[in-house]
């Protein structure tokens, strides 16, 4: 049964979507720059809308492109040198869900505290943390399968076919990798990987323990909250959309019941002045003979 999360005031949305790779984008950069920007990071804005963040020391770049060249809404490079040429790069398009940007800028500020040997650390094949294997653990706890296999690609997918993920080995143009979707990783939804609804891309070096995070985000059987009338129609035909309901009020508590069977008991009439015999009570005087 999939899992929901408990409805609040702060949910923007009126329906959940799942699975959540259908879910797309919300259309907002501020959830995964505020990773970055809670270390202290700058950001830049140009005339056309984009924004810019940058370590403070210049080996670790994110752009939010909207008025970009292409659809790659995300760009996240880092460096050895800041003045040369990437080290690693990634990618994510215009409908990628918000959430999984999010989660790898989330895992990118902790590596960057961590210091270059983790955020610049490249994935070793048998090597504990750094084994490229381990990104795709999460996907395949959640039940998703080995692909059709070709040659010189490693892919799995989702168990209902509208996603995938694909590790391409032998030698891949470094250029091409920061450029193109001809990347080393590539993680998509949609019903054909040739024409995804959306798309996420990483070099080569990468590090394993990014590439985990958004697979770990991917993987996460809780919906994820959307407006339906922003939701594309494509995704409406696939996914499963459930009506978010008003958190329900509060149990109340025995003071509240007491209130409230006060506030519905009748008010009480003035009391009568009514004399009472009591043993000090002096004796009434008798009445005038008529």
């Amino acid at each position: 049964m999939t899992q929901k999360p408990e409805p609040h005031h702060e949910i923007d949305g009126d329906a959940y979507v799942s699975p959540r790779h259908l879910a797309s984008t919300t259309g907002i950069g501020d959830p995964a720059f505020a990773p970055l920007l809670d270390l202290g990071w700058s950001i830049e804005h140009d005339d056309l809308g984009n924004a810019y963040t940058n370590a403070p020391d210049r080996k670790v770049r994110v752009g939010y492109l909207p008025e970009g060249e292409d659809d790659g809404l995300w760009r996240i490079n880092a460096y050895r040198d800041p003045f040369g040429p990437p080290t690693w790069g990634a990618c994510f398009n215009d409908r990628t869900p918000t959430e999984f940007v999010t989660a790898f800028t989330t895992a990118l500020a902790k590596a960057y505290e961590q210091g270059p040997a983790t955020y610049l650390a490249r994935p070793v094949a048998g090597v504990d943390e750094h084994d490229p294997f381990l990104a795709v653990v999460p996907l395949l706890k959640q039940g998703w399968e080995i692909d059709r296999p070709r040659w010189g690609v490693f892919a799995i997918q989702a168990p209902d076919g509208l996603a995938g993920m694909e590790y391409t080995t032998g030698d891949l143009d470094p250029e091409a990798e920061l450029s193109t979707r001809d990347a080393r990783w590539q993680l998509w939804a949609g019903t054909s990987i040739d024409r995804p609804v959306w798309y996420a891309t990483a070099s080569t070096d990468t590090p394993v323990a990014l590439l985990t995070a958004v697979t770990e985000c991917v993987a996460d059987p809780a919906p994820l909250p959307r407006w339906r009338q922003d939701t594309y129609s494509y995704i409406k035909g696939m996914a499963q959309l459930t009506p978010i309901l008003p958190p329900a009020p509060p149990a109340p508590t025995p003071l509240d019941v007491r209130r409230a069977v006060a506030s519905r008991r009748p008010a009480a009439l003035p009391a009568a002045s009514v004399p009472r015999w009591s043993t000090t009570s002096r004796p009434a005087l008798p009445g005038p003979r008529r």
